[in-house]
């Protein structure tokens, strides 16, 4: 090990004792009460010295015997020691395509600080190079996730719709004005490749055999799909066990959510059902909407619909990466003008097939954490 203090989070001493790693409430971590000698061994935790020379300088500072073993216990448990030294095949892959890395720097000191043991930021970085993510959809919400998709390290990412681009596709992030008019296939394979870290190069993990879906992304331009999800047509996802993630804009208003984990959180029958029961007029409105004649320009201006991609490429990595993002179970809606974000809990229906109303939700999962943390934590010398 090569302990390092994360330098992500910013530091500041709060009196002549304590000092408070991070600016935010979210992360933020308070040391204290530190003395001289604990603030000198704090400096030297750059990265560059393993534990054993790390030893060797805490001896000359007359430290006693596994005294540095747990200043380093109590900085992991925080969640403030990052490890530099190397790691796996994927690990090292990553290190070693230098200009990959440069562009990843960012992304590394986000997932460092989300991600408190030593290290995790690059073993997860490392594993989105082995995943695979369709995108199902490329308007200007689809074609905005694909790119973001891809420029966070996800190995592969697939981009499903048929046609090509029209002028109303263009926006930043997404499809570039030289691409109207060229099959959307074509051009959503280029803004992956140009979006991709290291010039069309995404960090991989060591070659073998095509790796099963990930996720599927499901951001169809018609956005009525996405607030009212076919539940035929994501059939084949529940029965997989595939996760899927629906995005997508109608009508001024975006939509983010369900993230659907097949068996375990509502899907998309679920939702269609639940709804029912709450309007026994919504199967009527909804087959009429479906079957009615559509407008050939959806109703999403720019600003909406970059919102709507940041956040389902941030919940879609949120699940990449190991966790349970809020979307799981759940629907996030915004609306112009006011822009205010409401999310809804969708519950699984008992009467759907898919089986997750009857699964017992964990104990953690009834009282899931709000994510602040932070504190006090004493480190005298």
């Amino acid at each position: 090990m090569h302990p390092m203090v994360k330098p992500a989070l910013r530091r500041a001493w709060r009196d002549l004792q304590c000092v408070q790693f991070g600016v935010a409430p979210a992360h933020a971590v308070v040391v204290g009460p530190v003395d001289t000698t604990t603030g000198s061994l704090l400096a030297l935790l750059d990265g560059t010295r393993g534990v054993g020379l790390l030893r060797e300088e805490a001896r000359a500072l007359g430290v006693p015997d596994g005294w540095l073993e747990a200043l380093l216990d109590r900085l992991a448990a925080a969640g403030l020691l990052d490890d530099t030294a190397p790691g796996d095949r994927a690990v090292e892959a990553v290190r070693r395509e230098a200009g990959v890395l440069d562009r990843m720097r960012a992304d590394l000191g986000s997932l460092s600080v989300v991600h408190r043991e030593p290290g995790g930021a690059i073993r997860r970085l490392a594993a989105r190079g082995g995943m695979r993510v369709q995108v199902r959809g490329a308007g200007r919400v689809g074609a905005a996730v694909a790119g973001l998709l891809s420029a966070s390290g996800v190995g592969r990412v697939e981009v499903m719709d048929g046609g090509r681009v029209e002028p109303w596709d263009v926006a930043p992030g997404g499809f570039p004005a030289e691409s109207v008019g060229d099959r959307r296939d074509a051009a959503a394979r280029r803004l992956v490749g140009r979006s991709a870290p290291g010039g069309g190069r995404a960090p991989r993990a060591p070659t073998g055999p095509e790796p099963g879906l990930s996720l599927v992304v499901v951001t169809p331009r018609d956005g009525l799909a996405a607030y009212a999800p076919d539940p035929v047509a994501a059939d084949t996802w529940v029965g997989t066990g595939t996760p899927h993630l629906f995005a997508g804009v109608v009508e001024a208003t975006g939509v983010l959510g369900p993230l659907v984990l097949p068996g375990e959180t509502a899907c998309a029958r679920c939702v269609e059902m639940g709804r029912t029961d709450a309007d026994p007029a919504w199967p009527r409105l909804l087959a009429q909407w479906r079957s009615g004649r559509r407008s050939a320009v959806p109703a999403g201006d720019v600003r909406l619909s970059a919102a709507v991609a940041g956040l389902a490429a941030a919940h879609a990595l949120a699940f990449l990466d190991g966790g349970v993002a809020a979307s799981a179970g759940a629907r996030w809606e915004v609306s112009s003008p006011l822009l205010e974000w409401r999310a809804r809990p969708l519950r699984p229906h008992g009467g759907c097939p898919c089986g997750a109303a009857d699964r017992e939700p964990s104990e953690g999962e009834r009282e899931r954490p709000s994510g602040v943390r932070g504190g006090q934590d004493t480190m005298a010398g």
